[in-house]
């Protein structure tokens, strides 16, 4: 009888090898273009091809066909040719939890910078009464 597969651990970042974490700042890497962002924001609704990506982002053709080969490469998104067109979709979806997580993140830190503007500014604006 066989045993039943144990579901595979999520491999944690703590306690990688260099070599793994050159992979780790490699998808972070690609992560870093505004315009990769947005073609994955575009995909989360569903597939598209590279003419109405392009449009969507107000990108030229050949300049998103660049990105979305860079994300096909690490694995981000697939590609379907179909007659002329080729479509793209989202590989692997969790790469949306991560992107979440980051956004939530950002929010918070601007949140607390623009409260640290609100308290300097009603400082300034009661020493400037004072006077």
């Amino acid at each position: 009888m066989m045993e039943p597969l144990q579901p595979t651990a999520c491999a944690r970042m703590e306690g990688l090898p260099k070599e793994a974490l050159e992979q780790v700042a490699g998808y972070f890497q690609v992560l870093s273009e505004p315009t990769r962002l947005a073609l994955l924001n575009l995909l989360r609704g569903g597939e598209r091809n590279v003419g109405e990506l392009a449009q969507a982002c107000a990108c030229t053709a050949a300049n998103v066909s660049r990105h979305l080969a860079l994300l096909t490469q690490h694995g981000f998104v697939t590609r379907e040719s179909r007659g002329t067109s080729v479509y793209y979709r989202i590989a692997d979806e969790s790469v949306y939890a991560l992107c979440d997580l980051v956004c939530g993140s950002v929010a918070r830190q601007l949140d607390r910078q623009a409260r640290g503007r609100e308290v300097f500014a009603r400082t300034a604006k009661r020493s400037r009464a004072a006077r």
